[in-house]
């Protein structure tokens, strides 16, 4: 069955283990400029997020729609040039709102900004992740939004729905929710269609449910809910579930647990048993034969340390899989790789402390992480 209308099966997003919520232009920018009430109700609801020991990760439009009121630019379509000085305005705006909104509950926030080519490009992909994951490991609410000052067409998401998903993946996140002006996914337009019927719960896309989604009616945003659906489907494919809730309340995810409408997309499997099985399909691009110690470290759920390494195989750059292999050539399992080939043979049974003087630059402890492996 493609869609479900009743919702005990739903998730609850007080009950997520990683958070990440994308908040909408339209949502946070008014004709009179920032909403800074509702940007506080916000920041109220994630600091009750964190007081239950959630990680939250918030991706935000607005910088553009900020920067085009404060210089002045009509409605409507801007060219790119000028879309990207007003994300160039809006974008320390927006940054020292969210400062501003969340310091009073004493959360520290740190600003992310990422093009499309940090997520295609794998290493850039892993280190968009480890700096992700320092931040929240410190606390740290980070704020992401698309780097519009430097994206171009081509290199763009162009929409921070489908950025929100993809930062929910690669964070590992176990729910997704798309703050905006609609209240969930519909059998058709509610605008123009009064009778569109909305869906509490999607448990597979399906080509009847992608026909279903309209474009963008919000002058303010370009995500319509077909961006949505793309987003919905990336998130599943990585284990996370997505909700799409109507966001203009005053506390929204205190309304989305307290049963305000909603659709949730549900995935069959979670983040970190999807990440696995992608990595378990990746064909290695190399092999690391390790000792008995580093074999004994792996099985106890470490993660692979240089020192471990005794023997290094084929040609392979930063994130690529590769094979781990037991001392006597046996294959334990596959992994992401946090150096290149040649930095891997020159670091390879050296301690991670020596890795500095090896290479001349400080380098990852960990080889492998545990979290880039599958055994």
């Amino acid at each position: 069955m493609a869609a479900l209308t009743r919702s005990d099966a739903a998730p609850d997003v007080r009950a997520a283990k990683r958070l990440v919520v994308k908040i909408g232009s339209s949502l946070l920018v008014g004709a009179e400029g920032l909403k800074r009430d509702w940007l506080s109700g916000l920041a109220a609801d994630v600091a009750a997020a964190k007081a239950r020991g959630t990680d939250v990760i918030l991706v935000s439009s607005g910088s553009i729609a900020l920067g085009r009121g404060v210089l002045g630019l009509a409605a409507g379509a801007l060219p790119l040039e000028q879309a990207q000085a007003a994300a160039a305005v809006g974008q320390i705006r927006l940054a020292r709102a969210y400062e501003e909104a969340l310091a009073p509950h004493g959360i520290t926030a740190g600003q992310v900004l990422v093009t499309l080519e940090d997520t295609e490009d794998r290493r850039r992909y892993l280190n968009s992740r480890a700096t992700m994951e320092t931040l929240l490991g410190l606390g740290v609410v980070p704020i992401v939004n698309e780097n519009d000052t430097v994206a171009t067409d081509e290199i763009r998401y162009g929409d921070n729905d489908r950025l929100a998903a993809q930062i929910a993946v690669t964070v590992g996140a176990d729910q997704l929710v798309l703050l905006s002006d609609v209240d969930g996914f519909y059998s058709a337009n509610p605008k123009v269609d009064p009778a569109a019927a909305r869906f509490d719960l999607v448990t597979a896309i399906t080509p009847a449910i992608e026909a279903m989604a309209g474009d963008a009616v919000s002058g303010l945003s370009k995500g319509g809910m077909r961006t949505k659906l793309m987003a919905a489907k990336t998130a599943v494919a990585g284990g996370c579930a997505m909700a799409i809730a109507e966001g203009s309340t005053p506390r929204p995810l205190t309304a989305l647990a307290e049963g305000a409408p909603r659709t949730w997309f549900v995935p069959a499997a979670d983040p970190q048993l999807a990440r696995k099985r992608w990595i378990g399909a990746m064909k290695p691009r190399g092999e690391l034969q390790l000792d008995a110690g580093a074999v004994a470290a792996l099985r106890a759920g470490g993660s692979l340390l240089p020192a471990g390494v005794t023997r290094v195989a084929g040609s392979f750059g930063r994130g690529e899989p590769v094979a781990l292999r037991s001392p006597e050539g046996a294959l334990l399992g596959i992994g992401l790789v946090r150096y290149t080939a040649a930095e891997t043979r020159a670091i390879a049974g050296h301690r991670s402390g020596e890795i500095a003087g090896i290479l001349g630059y400080p380098g990852r402890a960990a080889l492998v992480h545990r979290d880039d492996m599958v055994l």
